[in-house]
């Protein structure tokens, strides 16, 4: 009897995560369609904030890390499309592969799956059929280098490999009595979600002093939004781990005047007892 015919390995998922909106985004899917089965893309969001590539990069890590080993991820967040910035895919520790441009943007998602080596995808070894001028490379080049891979192309065969950007960081650091950061992502709900790590808050912490550019406030220290009251100021410990201002049923972003790039600094204030008559701060 023949042998039997060996079936095809299932493609990988891939992720679509983009700052392009509803109708580029389906002309990147109409792409991955064609070589892909249903189902096997998902999307992640596609009103990320335009051209904001630090802020995708910080929003994508944290859509997309807990997503199964081995996923393609497809990130188009490309201020500099057409223009020197390169177009890789980055093979990370997991095995998962990120597709979009050298900017910057994969590199938190791919720290996050374990590092990668990056490789410079080259368009002729592609064979893409269709490119329309310089200005959709989600479309036109990502997209197919995505389903490429997907489809069980190492992507070492995708082009050479190139040493990747990385942006210059100023990182959340703690100070005597605090910390300091950056508003990293403002969501949509308007709540200022900053870098500085929600475990450096000491958990006999009440209240803290928030410093947001110039703006000075005192807030309490709560655990959920309704335990802070309604239309005033809060901080608290966000889904993505870190230190997050908001205001219950209101926009701390509007209020307050902040965005992101916006520096802030923290000072906790502790809550205290008393032993033997002498006030203790507790920690």
């Amino acid at each position: 009897m023949p042998a039997r015919a060996r079936r095809p390995a299932r493609p990988r998922l891939v992720t679509l995560s983009s700052d392009l909106g509803a109708a580029y985004a389906a002309q990147v899917k109409a792409v991955l369609a064609h070589e892909l089965p249903m189902g096997q893309v998902v999307d992640l969001s596609h009103d990320l904030r335009p051209h904001d590539v630090g802020e995708a990069g910080f929003v994508v890590r944290a859509m997309a890390e807990r997503f199964p080993a081995g996923s393609v991820h497809l990130v188009v967040v490309d201020p500099g499309v057409g223009g020197s910035r390169a177009p890789v895919a980055v093979a990370c520790r997991d095995g998962s592969v990120l597709i979009g441009p050298d900017n910057g943007v994969l590199i938190p998602l791919a720290t996050a799956l374990g590092g990668g080596v990056g490789y410079r995808i080259d368009p002729r070894r592609l064979r893409v059929r269709f490119r329309v001028g310089t200005t959709f490379d989600g479309r036109d080049l990502f997209a197919p280098a995505a389903a490429r891979v997907a489809s069980g192309s190492r992507p070492e065969r995708l082009g050479p490999r190139t040493t990747l950007y990385r942006p210059r960081e100023r990182p959340a650091r703690r100070t005597a009595s605090g910390a300091e950061g950056v508003v990293v992502h403002v969501d949509r709900f308007g709540n200022l979600i900053t870098d500085v790590r929600t475990e450096w808050v000491p958990s006999s912490a009440t209240r803290i002093e928030v410093r947001l550019g110039r703006r000075k406030l005192s807030v309490p220290w709560v655990r959920s939004y309704e335990a802070g009251a309604r239309g005033r100021p809060v901080a608290l410990g966000s889904s993505f781990g870190s230190l997050e201002v908001a205001i219950p049923c209101g926009r701390a972003a509007d209020r307050l005047g902040a965005s992101v790039g916006t520096r802030v600094r923290f000072a906790w204030r502790e809550s205290r007892r008393r032993t033997n008559g002498i006030s203790e701060r507790r920690r």
